[in-house]
């Protein structure tokens, strides 16, 4: 079992590449989400497009974000037919952890949000300075699952005080 402390372009090499390894399931949290590039199938692509491969190979994705993302990401959405009907998405205005699971078996926690400046492929010269942990710690990665999923089954909407906020109510 391991942790490993992570910073900055580190992020793309040890959280965003494993996705495309996943064999049953992957959970993503993050506050914002915006269309972030990728080195995928021998070029830069979406991420989107990785999402949309894992589909194709029965992968169940979890997207749970604290906003509706902006018009470049609906644009690129709208071209994976795929993810409009097999990816699950949540929207909690709340949520502010950056959570990645792959196949309950590896996780990322950490500061950075699914954007090219957070996760994505930028220069160092460009991008956020940003720090988290990956892991295959079976008791942390269980963890961090649990908080995902309380918030994914709507553990606190009952009793959310920010209820106008919330565009899509999960309960």
């Amino acid at each position: 079992m391991s942790i490993t402390f992570i910073t900055n372009d580190q992020l793309y090499k040890q959280a965003i590449e494993p996705i495309s390894l996943a064999s049953s399931f992957v959970w993503i949290g993050t506050a914002d989400i915006k269309d972030l590039h990728v080195h995928h199938r021998g070029s830069v692509q979406s991420f989107l497009a990785v999402l949309d491969d894992l589909l194709k190979k029965k992968v169940a994705i979890r997207l749970l974000h604290a906003k509706e993302p902006g018009p470049v990401f609906r644009l690129s959405f709208d071209k994976y037919p795929m993810l409009w009907d097999n990816m699950e998405r949540q929207l909690c205005p709340r949520v502010h952890f950056k959570h990645i699971i792959i196949d309950g078996k590896f996780a990322y926690s950490g500061s950075a949000n699914l954007t090219g400046a957070g996760l994505g492929i930028k220069s160092s010269n460009t991008r956020n300075f940003e720090a988290g942990f990956v892991t295959n710690d079976l008791k942390i990665v269980e963890a961090i699952m649990n908080q995902f999923d309380e918030v994914w089954l709507g553990k606190y909407c009952k009793d959310c005080k920010r209820k106008q906020y919330c565009q899509d109510p999960i309960l």
